[in-house]
């Protein structure tokens, strides 16, 4: 099995399993909404990541109508939600972090609760 990013598809295999012309695929590459790797010899090489990627346009084009501009705004969206959800994880984490080790760095704060009162540790100047 091959990893999720890994190149490994040619056009005419992706064009086979997702039941389309290969002339779509180099249509979502010139509006950039995908980037297939290149070989040595330019040929198109398309990752399982790929692949999911051309399902949610087909998805989007095809069963709610949305045209490659609309597609192109959701994709660049949904790529800033799941950024920011990845920066929300990790400030989750380091939250944890702190509060388990019952410390906190000096540029953060930490708000617990306690009772019915909420506690804010500054470090302060």
């Amino acid at each position: 099995m091959h990893h999720y990013d890994e190149p490994v598809y040619l056009i005419s295999i992706v064009s086979k399993i997702l039941d389309i012309h290969p002339q779509t695929l180099r249509q979502y590459e010139r509006e950039n909404l995908i980037t297939p790797s290149r070989s040595n010899g330019r040929i198109r090489l398309y990752s399982q990541r790929d692949i999911d990627r051309i399902k949610l346009i087909l998805r989007l084009t095809r069963e709610l109508g949305v045209n490659l501009a609309g597609v192109d705004i959701i994709l660049r969206l949904k790529e800033n939600v799941d950024k920011m959800e990845r920066e929300i994880a990790d400030l989750r984490h380091e939250v944890e972090v702190a509060k388990n080790a019952r410390s906190v760095s000096p540029d953060k704060a930490l708000v617990t609760k306690k009772s019915i009162y909420e506690m804010i540790i500054f470090e302060g100047d």
